[in-house]
């Protein structure tokens, strides 16, 4: 005899699991106390068991097949956290569990059911119209991502209108003085100075390019493959009086023609280039700094440097970044060496990626409302994931933030580098 949904989960994650399914059938199974998930119907245990783990139960809750109690959409930490937990429990389910499960899966006539509508193979299958990381599908993956909508951005990330990891000078810090923090250690560990030149590539919404020129007195030239990006800086630029001395550009950093800039910063573009084209990259940047010009690359990376350049096929991959891929700082080292560069200075802001995303996780889920009239519910949900997510994977040291310093050393060993750095 066929026993029930419930039962069969109950038998296969055990009765003192600390999650509890609820199935479209009345039956449940797990810990009374625990959390409590809800199939709403065949199709959740279909999504679950096609794509077993976090990215099947990710399909079914996108397509509305599956509920958490209690779960704050915009900020999903504390559930992903106790369900990570639940899915390290050492307990593993005996053959006669797992053909039991086998047995109620069969009877509920699993199939494979229909992708969420925000995950990306039909976005890859537009991408595929070129080479990966070739200039027109790095366009077409950066839109994907960063082309949401500035207001929708403006919720999320707050006034600095910036997407990359903060530097928090106490655990009390506010999101907006981190991100201060960031970019002033950025701009004293390449010793700007007033008259310099400044080359920021992949910039965002131009917050290293202002702040650079509002506090050091340099002119800066950034520029972003999103254009809704460009416009918003551009615009703000305006707004504070930096025409003249502060230009963000629409278009590949591969474009730029400019030459003998004092200083360049990266900060978080590697991420999207492609790890087998870090050679050609840090080339390329090397060829715009003058000799005793400082580079300063600040990008996500693994803990290690075993797998350099495989994307994940999870989560990230098909609802977040297209073509994204990642490797050990060990890698961007040597790479940066190999390329005529001279590593100066490499730090870990691991735990400072982690905070920064728990304040961007509170700032969806106080204005979701919002985000969801902007973004559409599915694109909201997708970033709470996104964000909790990613906050785990940087806190269990997952996953790393690494920025490393660099110099264009002249032919006769001049870095243009004090025997002693000032910047931490």
């Amino acid at each position: 005899m066929t026993i029930s949904v419930g039962q069969a989960f109950e038998r296969f994650l055990g009765d003192d699991a600390p999650v509890r399914v609820v199935a479209w059938d009345g039956s449940a199974g797990g810990a009374a106390d625990g959390i409590t998930i809800r199939l709403h119907s065949p199709r959740a245990l279909s999504y679950l068991v096609t794509a077993p783990g976090g990215l099947g139960l990710a399909r079914a809750y996108l397509q509305d097949e599956l509920s958490i109690d209690g779960m704050d959409e915009g900020d999903p930490y504390d559930v992903l956290k106790h369900l990570r937990v639940a899915a390290l429990s050492p307990r593993r389910p005996s053959l006669r569990d797992v053909q039991e499960l086998v047995q109620v899966v069969r009877s509920t006539g699993v199939r494979l059911p229909e992708l969420p509508p925000q995950e990306t193979p039909s976005q890859l299958r537009r991408l595929a119209h070129g080479l990966r990381h070739a200039k027109r599908r790095d366009a077409e993956a950066i839109h994907h991502h960063y082309d949401v909508g500035n207001e929708f951005y403006e919720y999320v990330l707050g006034p600095s209108m910036t997407y990359t990891c903060a530097v928090f000078e106490t655990p009390e810090s506010t999101l907006e003085d981190a991100q201060f923090a960031k970019y002033d250690l950025v701009a004293r560990k390449l010793d700007l100075q007033p008259g310099m030149r400044l080359l920021d590539v992949g910039c965002g919404w131009g917050g290293m390019v202002r702040h650079a020129v509002q506090h050091y007195g340099v002119t800066a030239l950034g520029v972003t493959l999103a254009r809704e990006q460009a416009t918003w800086a551009q615009d703000a630029i305006r707004r504070e009086g930096l025409d003249g001395r502060a230009e963000v550009r629409h278009g590949d950093y591969r474009d730029v023609t400019e030459r003998g800039f004092d200083a360049v910063s990266s900060i978080g573009l590697t991420e999207h280039i492609g790890v087998r084209n870090y050679p050609a990259y840090f080339r390329f940047l090397r060829s715009r700094l003058r000799d005793e010009g400082r580079l300063l690359n600040h990008c996500i990376t693994r803990p290690d440097n075993k797998h350099p350049g495989l994307p994940t096929r999870g989560f990230i991959n098909r609802y977040v970044f297209p073509d994204g891929e990642l490797t050990g700082s060990g890698d961007i080292v040597r790479v940066m060496e190999d390329e005529g560069l001279e590593v100066k200075h490499h730090e870990s802001l691991r735990e400072h990626y982690a905070m920064t995303l728990a304040g961007w996780s509170a700032n969806l889920s106080k204005n979701w409302d919002d985000c969801v009239a902007l973004a559409g519910l599915g694109r909201s949900r997708v970033w709470g994931l996104y964000l909790a997510g990613s906050r785990l994977g940087f806190e269990d040291n997952g996953i790393q933030l690494h920025q490393v310093l660099a110099t264009r050393t002249s032919e006769a060993g001049v870095a243009g580098y004090p025997l002693r750095p000032q910047f931490t």
